[in-house]
């Protein structure tokens, strides 16, 4: 019997590099899958259906969440996203590890959905240097940067329920720690023990 795989939930501050730090252990490791969004936004140029996100109307995303279709869901400026939850399974169905980036909020509502993910949280090294990257990407207004370091100390201040804390100061060194977590996970007796017994028959 194989394995069930395991859904490893990402979160971070805005600004902390998550997208970097999957991006790069994604391109490292072909074999893990990633959980993609459904969204009411239209699709930007050069976004693809079922890559980026899985675009739907706003009638249609109502009707999923009605038939309970999501593990979490939330809206950002103006428009709806949430995870499907069927692709997701069907995955960890087959034995595949799956990977889901997304807020704190929505973390916690698969971790009462999903009770057997695993969550990692990304800390910037300071709220100094998550600063510095924040205004180095040029595109928030003052405003904007300081509602994002007050939200990011409320997460951080918040993250005590993660499973992980992995501190991105250098992305190798932070890509290396979650790739360590993905090979625990895998070790643990619970998820190997039929695997095992499997292969000694």
């Amino acid at each position: 019997m194989s394995r069930r795989g395991t859904l490893f939930v990402v979160s971070a501050p805005s600004g902390t590099g998550k997208d970097t730090v999957v991006r790069e252990l994604l391109a490292r490791h072909p074999e893990l899958g990633f959980s993609v969004s459904a969204t009411t936004r239209k699709p930007r140029p050069g976004e693809q259906e079922g890559v980026d996100y899985y675009f739907v109307s706003p009638e249609r995303f109502s009707e999923m969440i009605e038939k309970n279709e999501f593990l979490e869901y939330a809206e950002y400026t103006s428009a709806s996203y949430g995870t499907p939850a069927a692709p997701v399974d069907e995955a960890l169905d087959s034995g595949r590890d799956m990977i889901l980036v997304i807020e704190m909020t929505g973390a916690r509502w698969v971790q009462v959905k999903r009770p057997d993910a695993v969550l990692i949280f990304l800390v910037p090294p300071s709220f100094e240097e998550l600063e510095r990257r924040l205004r180095g990407r040029g595109t928030e207004t003052e405003e904007q940067i300081e509602a994002r370091m007050k939200k990011a100390r409320t997460e951080v201040a918040q993250m005590g329920g993660y499973d992980y804390i992995v501190i991105n100061d250098e992305l190798s060194d932070a890509v290396a720690d979650v790739e360590a977590i993905v090979r625990a996970e895998r070790l643990k007796a619970n998820k190997s023990l039929e695997t095992v017994k499997g292969g000694l028959k």
